[in-house]
């Protein structure tokens, strides 16, 4: 459970971590939001936008301890797929700026979603 439930109560190491993620995922997210609404105002790429977007939900819900913040950070991962695909197609030099940090983060986000489903079952059991 999060201290966040309990004022006085104090954070566990796990919680620290997924709080120190979803301050990335968030600032990630709003960068993508400002710079890639810019880049649609010069004709670019309309990903970035809502993928910010995307990423700053999840942010908000892993502050929260909500596995929702997980499940949408996967679902910006396995979208950024078929967009890199569209962009690069099949050339493996393309992919690797694309998928390789976005998918570390994935590694990380689902090796908390055990920890959030925890947190959201003993929420719900209190």
């Amino acid at each position: 459970m999060s201290f966040l439930s309990y004022p006085g109560s104090r954070p566990k190491p796990a919680d620290l971590a997924i709080w120190a993620l979803a301050a990335l995922i968030l600032l990630f997210g709003l960068y993508f939001v400002i710079f890639g609404s810019w880049l649609i105002l010069l004709g670019g790429s309309w990903y970035y936008t809502p993928c910010g977007i995307l990423l700053c939900i999840s942010g908000v819900y892993l502050f929260r301890q909500n596995p929702v913040g997980a499940w949408s950070y996967l679902l910006a991962w396995a979208l950024t797929i078929p967009w890199t695909i569209y962009e690069v197609g099949f050339h493996f030099w393309g992919w690797l700026p694309r998928l390789f940090g976005p998918t570390l983060i994935a590694i990380v986000v689902a090796a908390f979603l055990p920890r959030l489903l925890h947190n959201q079952k003993a929420h719900f059991d209190a």
